[in-house]
C-alpha cells in the first residue's frame, strides 16, 4: 500500500477551521473540517468518518486542496457537453436563417427545425436533434415567428380592391333580453 499524500505546509488545522467558519458552502465546510483533523494528527480514516465519505474521497480532497487551496474544495459546475456547432457553422446558420430558404434549392418555403437540421447535415455532416437545434437557435437570438403566407406573385392593388369597404355599425338588438330560466336543479337562474 502506498504512502498518504501529504498536505500543504502553508495551512494548519486552526486556519482551516477559521476558513470553515467564514464560508457559506456546507460541502466546503465539511471538507475543510475533515482536512483540519488530519492537520491535527488524526488519521485519514478518522477524516473519512468525520466527512461521512470513504478514504478514497478524502484522498481526492487532499489532491484538490494541495492543487488549488481552500477554493479547490468547492463543488464546481460541470462543464457539460460541448456544442455540436462551431462558430463558423453558427455564422452560416445565422446567414441561412436571415436569407430564408430558397424553395427550388432547399425544397421548403419556410424553415422548420427539422428542415434546418437536414440543412446542417447536408452542409456540415453534423447530426443535430431538433431540440438541440432549437436551443442553439434561441441562444443565437432568434425566435419562432410564423408569418402569414403570401404568394410570390400577389398583386397588392388587386387585394385592396377585393377587400370589403363598408363599416360595421353595432346596433342594439330589437329582441327582448332573455328571461331568467329554471335550471336543472329547479332554482331560477339570473338573466344573461
Amino acid at each position: 500500500m502506498g504512502s498518504a499524500i501529504s498536505l500543504r505546509s502553508d495551512f494548519d488545522g486552526a486556519m482551516l477551521r477559521l476558513l470553515a467558519r467564514q464560508t457559506r458552502d456546507a460541502d466546503q465546510v465539511r471538507r475543510l473540517l475533515a482536512l483540519a483533523s488530519i492537520y491535527d494528527g488524526g488519521s485519514r480514516a478518522d477524516a473519512a468518518r468525520l466527512g461521512s465519505v470513504t478514504v478514497q474521497i478524502v484522498r481526492d480532497w487532499v489532491v484538490r486542496f494541495n492543487a488549488r487551496g481552500a477554493d479547490g474544495l468547492i463543488n464546481g459546475k460541470a462543464p457539460g457537453k460541448p456544442s455540436l456547432l462551431n462558430d463558423d457553422q453558427r455564422a452560416a446558420l445565422a446567414h441561412a436563417l436571415e436569407r430564408g430558404p430558397t424553395p427550388y434549392l432547399d425544397g421548403v418555403v419556410r424553415w422548420r427545425l427539422c428542415d434546418l437540421a437536414q440543412w446542417i447535415w447536408e452542409e456540415f455532416q453534423v447530426s443535430v436533434s431538433e431540440e438541440t437545434l432549437g436551443r442553439e437557435v434561441r441562444a443565437m437570438g432568434y425566435r419562432k415567428l410564423s408569418a402569414r403566407p403570401r404568394h410570390h406573385a400577389q398583386d397588392a392593388d388587386a387585394a385592396e380592391t377585393f377587400k370589403k369597404t363598408f363599416q360595421v355599425l353595432w346596433q342594439r338588438s330589437l329582441q327582448a333580453p332573455p328571461k331568467a330560466g329554471v335550471s336543472k336543479s329547479g332554482t331560477k337562474t339570473k338573466p344573461g
